[in-house]
């Protein structure tokens, strides 16, 4: 079984961009456009990753995260912010509120799936697996 990643966005674009980079590489892609849909989801089955906006109208991504973080359901499920928010600042409110990777964008692919297998602790399904290099960054965040 390929690993599920649910990719939270409310832009357009990134949604397609993230997705298309994803199935390419083999992982099953769930989409929500809100916080609360993302909740939702999560409810209905958790996906082994959650890339996570932080920027998002009505409820933004630190406070779901928050959320799955106090849920004991989904409180151990990896997550990944994906954002423009790139000061120091964010990245420590971050991973305060429980992120356990941060991603500024513009991304890579290459950022993209270092984070993934990080998160995983490097296990991934044959077709989700990265190619040689792919492995996280020297001094990468760990939570």
């Amino acid at each position: 079984m390929n690993e599920t990643v649910l990719v939270v966005d409310d832009d357009d674009d990134i949604v397609c961009i993230t997705q298309a980079m994803l199935v390419r590489r083999g992982f099953q892609v769930r989409v929500a456009r809100s916080g609360k849909s993302a909740l939702e989801s999560l409810a209905e089955r958790c996906p082994d990753v959650v890339l996570l906006d932080v920027m998002m109208p009505e409820m933004d991504g630190l406070e779901v995260l928050a959320q799955i973080r106090e849920n004991p359901a989904t409180s151990g499920t990896p997550v990944i912010l994906l954002t423009a928010k790139a000061q120091d600042v964010d990245l420590l409110k971050g991973y305060a509120v429980g992120a356990d990777y941060y991603i500024t964008k513009p991304f890579t692919r290459e950022q993209l799936l270092n984070g993934i297998t990080h998160v995983l602790g490097g296990r991934l399904s044959e077709q989700g697996q990265p190619s040689p290099g792919d492995g996280p960054p020297p001094g990468s965040p760990v939570r």
